[in-house]
């Protein structure tokens, strides 16, 4: 068995197997990292100053770009600087910090993600009484609710992973410390952290995928029953933005921390944690702008212009 050691250092690999591509990957993700930052600001620039997006809809729609901004700004300007620096390495700490940031915040999005769905189930299934069921307060403690569930689970997985020793090599074939390529470098048995990560996706990942798709059974029986096609294609089209960002963000969430351990691949891992760390955020505030016709009007407000 190989000698486990303390390790102060880790070398994160990144995309060094490219290593003509680094200056044109740098200008892409700093492209797409910029383009994130705005949109996502601009959709809660939009919330706050425009009254008629001050809806639990949008409530959480600003939540959810406050978490891609954070969700990006974990991993990618690291990455950035990796890109153009012969020096790839990542203090213990920092590499910790990393993942139980990372962890938190992608769990926070999945359970926020069907905090969302069950908000439009209300608003199409019970219209009358959405304003009462959906209040100021209920909404707020939502979103205590799945911060608080984010913590709670990015610590238990955070601690299962860091607490096994670690072998000689000390590189992390990956852009960040995320917890399948941390767990290739261990020594010990993985099998039990395996697990807690396996139950842990279940809970974070299925148990608000179920509740999502229950949610939308519902829509869709409530939308069949509107006689006319115009008022079907309303209401569903309210529906499009969440689905598609849900399809994205959760088909690779999903490919990471529930397939086999013996599956993993490096160089396809990064391909998927870039879908729904980077191009997930990225995309969020374009689907929710070209898709949503009072997002259109609040930014022909912003710019002074008017909507009809």
């Amino acid at each position: 068995m190989p000698k486990s050691v303390t390790w102060s250092l880790f070398i994160l690999l990144g995309f060094s197997s490219h290593p003509k591509m680094q200056l044109l990957l740098f200008v892409l993700f700093l492209a797409i990292y910029l383009a994130t930052l705005f949109g996502n600001s601009l959709l809660i620039a939009l919330v706050k100053t425009d009254s008629r997006l001050h809806t639990p809809m949008y409530f959480f729609l600003a939540n959810l770009s406050f978490l891609d901004i954070s969700y990006t700004t974990t991993t990618v300007p690291q990455m950035l600087v990796h890109l153009l620096s012969t020096k790839r390495s990542i203090s213990y700490v920092a590499c910790v910090a990393q993942m139980y940031i990372f962890l938190c915040l992608g769990i926070i999005e999945c359970i926020l993600y069907a905090v969302m769905a069950y908000d439009r189930y209300v608003a199409i299934c019970h219209p009358l009484h959405y304003t009462v069921i959906m209040n100021r307060s209920v909404c707020i403690k939502m979103a205590i609710g799945f911060w608080v569930c984010g913590f709670l689970f990015a610590t238990l997985n955070t601690s299962f992973t860091m607490r096994l020793p670690y072998c000689n090599l000390n590189e992390i074939n990956h852009f960040l410390c995320e917890v399948p390529a941390i767990l290739k470098l261990a020594c010990a048995d993985t099998h039990i952290t395996e697990m807690v990560v396996f139950v842990v996706a279940v809970i974070v990942l299925l148990t608000p995928l179920s509740l999502i798709l229950i949610s939308y059974v519902f829509i869709l029986e409530a939308i069949l029953r509107i006689s006319s096609g115009e008022g079907r294609f309303k209401t569903f089209s309210t529906c499009t933005s969440h689905i598609t960002v849900v399809t994205l963000f959760y088909g690779a969430a999903i490919f990471m921390y529930m397939r086999p351990a013996s599956s993993y691949s490096p160089e396809r891992d990064k391909m998927f944690s870039l879908l729904y760390n980077v191009v997930s955020a990225l995309l969020s505030p374009l689907i929710y702008s070209l898709r949503n016709k009072e997002v259109k009007a609040a930014i022909l407000k912003m710019m002074g212009k008017t909507d009809h």
